[in-house]
C-alpha cells in the first residue's frame, strides 16, 4: 500500500507532459495570440502575467484586457 502514492505522483507527472501542461509547450506565438507579450524577468508594476514564453520568460498582458 506504500507504493500506491508513489506510483500516483508519477502517473500525474507523466500525465501532466502529455496534456501540454508542461512549460516546454509555451511560446512566443501563443502569448502573442492571447494579446501579451514576453518579459524576462518579470512583468513591469500595472502588468499581470498570463503564462510562459519560456523556461525564463513571462508573459505579460495589462490586467484589464478587452
Amino acid at each position: 500500500m506504500r507504493i500506491l502514492p508513489v506510483l500516483c505522483a508519477l502517473l500525474l507527472l507523466v500525465l501532466q507532459g502529455v496534456t501540454g501542461l508542461s512549460p516546454v509547450g509555451a511560446s512566443a506565438q501563443e502569448c502573442e495570440r492571447r494579446g501579451g507579450f514576453c518579459s524576462h524577468r518579470s512583468c513591469p508594476p500595472g502588468i499581470g502575467r498570463i503564462g510562459l514564453c519560456s523556461e525564463r520568460e513571462f508573459c505579460c498582458r495589462m490586467r484589464w484586457y478587452p
